[in-house]
C-alpha cells in the first residue's frame, strides 16, 4: 500500500494546493494548549532617596536660639559692726581724744532725724573724721522726744538706723557715750575711712 513502509506511515511534503486546502479547513480550529505568554521583564527596583530634612515650624524658623543670661553675681555682704577699742573709749571719756563733729537730733520727727543723720554721716566720712557724736536725748523729762510718737523714740530708733546695711559702708561701729558727752542720750559713732581719702 502506497504511503506505508515497514508498518510506518511515510511523511510526505504537501504541495502548494494541498497546503492551501489544509489551511482553509483548519481556519476555525483552536489550539487546545495556547503557548504561554512571554514573561514580562523584571520591573526595576525603586531607587531609595534620602528623606528631606524636617521643616522647622514657622514660629521658630529663622530665629536664633535664646541666649542664656548669666546669673548676676551676688552682692557683697556688708561688713559687720565692730566694737570700739577700750583704749579709744578711755581717751574719749577723759577728753584726751576729742570727738571731731556732733549732731543734735532733739525735737526732730523720725523722718527729719533720719535724713539729717544720714547726710551728717556721709559728710563726716568725706571730711575724714574718725569719731563723731550723735545726740538723741534720753527722752525723759526733756525736749528729746519726737513729734510723731512717744518720748524716747529717737533714742530707740537711731541705733537701728546706724546698723542699717545702707550705712555699713560709712559706720564702723557705735556705742553709748560717756557721761561727759551725754551718757545714755548720745552715741559715739566711728566713721569708716572713705576710699581714696587723703588728709
Amino acid at each position: 500500500m502506497s504511503g506505508w513502509q515497514n508498518g510506518r506511515r511515510r511523511s510526505r511534503t504537501l504541495n502548494p494546493d494541498e497546503r492551501a486546502l489544509w489551511k482553509y479547513v483548519t481556519r476555525d480550529i483552536e489550539r487546545l494548549h495556547a503557548p504561554p505568554p512571554p514573561a514580562a521583564p523584571d520591573a526595576p527596583k525603586p531607587v531609595e532617596t534620602a528623606s528631606p530634612p524636617a521643616e522647622m515650624p514657622a514660629s521658630t524658623a529663622g530665629k536664633a536660639a535664646p541666649a542664656v543670661r548669666p546669673e548676676p553675681a551676688p552682692a557683697p555682704s556688708a561688713p559687720p559692726l565692730a566694737p570700739m577699742e577700750p583704749k579709744l573709749r578711755r581717751r574719749l571719756s577723759r577728753g584726751v581724744h576729742e570727738v571731731e563733729a556732733r549732731i543734735d537730733l532733739h525735737g526732730l520727727t523720725q523722718a527729719a532725724a533720719h535724713h539729717r543723720l544720714h547726710s551728717f554721716l556721709i559728710g563726716a566720712q568725706h571730711a575724714g573724721y574718725g569719731v563723731v557724736l550723735v545726740i538723741t536725748g534720753k527722752g525723759s523729762g526733756e525736749a528729746g522726744f519726737s513729734f510723731d510718737g512717744g518720748r524716747g523714740v529717737l533714742r530707740r530708733v537711731v541705733p537701728q538706723w546706724l546698723a542699717e546695711p545702707a550705712l555699713r559702708s560709712v559706720v564702723i561701729g557705735f556705742e553709748t557715750a560717756a557721761r561727759g558727752h551725754g551718757g545714755e542720750g548720745a552715741l559715739y559713732v566711728r566713721i569708716r575711712r572713705a576710699r581714696g581719702y587723703q588728709p
